[in-house]
C-alpha cells in the first residue's frame, strides 16, 4: 500500500517535497511513478524512477523543475517541486509498475494522493 503526503497551500516560485511511503517493499524490478490530477481533466503523468538503477523519466511539463529520487532503506520515493506554477496545482499519487514507463495504465497500486495548491 502506498501512501502520499506534504502537499499544502504554497505561493507560486516556492519549493515543496513530496513523498510516498511503501507499507511493503519495493522490488528492484519495481518503478515508482508520481502523477497528478486536476478535477476534470486526465491524470497526468509527472515522474517515474527505477528501483534498481535509479533512472528517472519526467513529464514535458516538469522537465527541469522536479526530481524523482529514492531511499530504498525506507521504502520512500520523494518529487522535489522547485518553481512551482499555479498551474501546478493538483492532486499528487504515486503508484508502481514492473514497466518503466509513463502510461498510466501500466501503473497498479495506487495510493492515497495529497493536494498541493500553488497561489499566484
Amino acid at each position: 500500500q502506498l501512501q502520499a503526503f506534504g502537499g499544502g497551500v504554497i505561493q507560486a516560485g516556492d519549493s515543496l517535497r513530496l513523498s510516498c511511503a511503501a507499507s511493503g517493499r519495493i522490488y528492484s524490478s519495481h518503478v515508482m511513478g508520481w502523477f497528478r490530477q486536476t478535477p476534470g481533466k486526465e491524470r497526468e503523468f509527472v515522474a517515474a524512477i527505477r528501483w534498481s538503477t535509479g533512472r528517472t523519466l519526467y513529464g514535458d511539463s516538469v522537465m527541469g523543475r522536479f526530481t524523482i529520487s529514492k531511499d530504498s532503506a525506507r521504502n520512500t520515493v520523494y518529487l522535489q517541486m522547485n518553481s512551482l506554477k499555479p498551474e501546478d496545482t493538483a492532486v499528487y499519487s504515486c503508484a508502481r509498475s514492473t514497466q518503466y514507463s509513463s502510461v498510466i495504465g501500466d501503473y497498479n497500486s495506487w495510493g492515497q494522493g495529497t493536494e498541493l495548491t500553488v497561489s499566484s
